[in-house]
Order: C-alpha cells, then structure tokens, then sequence
C-alpha cells in the first residue's frame, strides 16, 4: 500500500488487530485521524500510523527495561 491515507479496516489489518480497537485508538486520540468527504470517513495518514508504530516500539523497550521477564510476568502464549 502506497496510498497517503489509509481507512481503519487496512490500519486494523496491518496491526493485525480489530476494526474496534483501531476505531478505538483514533477516537482516544492515540493514533491521529481525520475525517473527510460529506459522509464522515476516517482516514489515518501513513506518516501517523508510522509515529505510533515507533512510539509502541518506546513504550515496549520502556516496559520490558523497567520489567524483566522472571519478575511476576508469565511469559507468552505465542
């Protein structure tokens, strides 16, 4: 995908999580949107979803410094 902007169901299926929770996220005001055309449409613009996919990765290295693994947290299903 090249486009500038994406809709929610192409960032929910790129994070691999679901249309809820991106909607979620955007009305949050987590991941930026906008809305446009007469009917409303949410769209993220790439650059966006890039800076929130960079500040997940702070956020994890932040949480997994300040938690090792062996100290209450069971480790993955995965």
């Amino acid at each position: 995908m090249n486009e500038r902007f994406y809709q929610l169901s192409d960032v929910a299926e790129m994070l691999n999580i679901s249309s809820s929770q991106t909607y979620a996220l955007v009305r949050s005001g987590e991941l930026p949107a906008i809305k446009i055309g007469g009917r409303g449409q949410w769209r993220v613009e790439r650059e966006k979803l890039e800076e929130y996919i960079q500040r997940m990765y702070e956020q994890t290295r932040a949480f997994v410094a300040a938690n090792p693994l062996g100290r209450g947290e069971p480790p993955p299903d995965d």
